[in-house]
């Protein structure tokens, strides 16, 4: 007789899930809390009127902060995905093997518990295979647009406050400002990136699957 299934809780199932999903709700709530006092203190410094909370949520302070966060991460979720792909680092953690092949690299094969996309084949399967990178991809270009609206909207509601006119998409994309929003963010993720790839080939984490085996030696690839 084989050895038994054990039965999991749903929680113990899907806890690092959950936990990270509350982590965000919590996160954005504040920031929205937070965000929403702030701009109404800048707004009492310009001498207009503070605007309530639903109004916030809809405001160009909040869309831009939020999305901008959101375009960073999911930028770097996408770059990482597909230059792992093809990229080493020696040592490291997070990198494939530089000579040995590896499990995600093999041809996927039909079968009774494969997804249904690799039981469809053709099209369908070839989509499946890259459709991790396809969805950060997309992800980021929705949230990049949307950081650009919200800013855009916060740049212009600045500038009737200071009666100045107010600009373009287009004219507005020529300016400093949403650009040094965007790459304060980029740079942040590109270095949190490099920091994992690197750092894991000297340092360890003990039953983290995020880092090599305690005991292996800095020249050992992958986990």
């Amino acid at each position: 007789m084989g050895t038994p299934t054990k039965q999991h809780s749903f929680l113990y199932r899907n806890g690092l899930g959950l936990l990270f999903s509350a982590l965000f709700i919590v996160t954005l709530f504040a920031q929205a809390i937070t965000g929403f006092y702030e701009h109404n203190s800048e707004l009492e410094q310009d001498h207009a009127a503070s605007i309530g909370f639903v109004e916030y949520l809809n405001s160009g302070h909040f869309i831009s902060a939020t999305f901008e966060n959101f375009e960073s991460e999911f930028l770097q979720m996408a770059l990482y995905v597909i230059l792992t792909v093809g990229l080493r680092q020696k040592g490291s953690a997070e990198s494939k093997s530089l000579d040995e092949p590896e499990e995600v690299d093999r041809e996927p094969k039909p079968g009774p518990d494969a997804p249904w996309p690799v039981r469809k084949g053709g099209v369908v399967l070839k989509l499946y295979e890259n459709s991790l990178f396809i969805v950060f991809a997309i992800l980021f270009l929705v949230s990049w647009c949307l950081h650009l609206y919200g800013s855009w909207i916060d740049h212009n509601e600045q500038q009737v406050l200071n009666g100045q006119p107010t600009d373009t998409v287009a004219n507005y994309l020529t300016q400093a400002n949403f650009w040094f929003e965007t790459f304060q963010n980029w740079q942040s993720e590109f270095l949190s990136i490099a920091s994992i790839v690197l750092l894991t080939i000297f340092l360890r984490q003990k039953g983290s699957p995020e880092s090599k085996p305690v005991d292996a030696p800095h020249s050992e690839t992958g986990k």
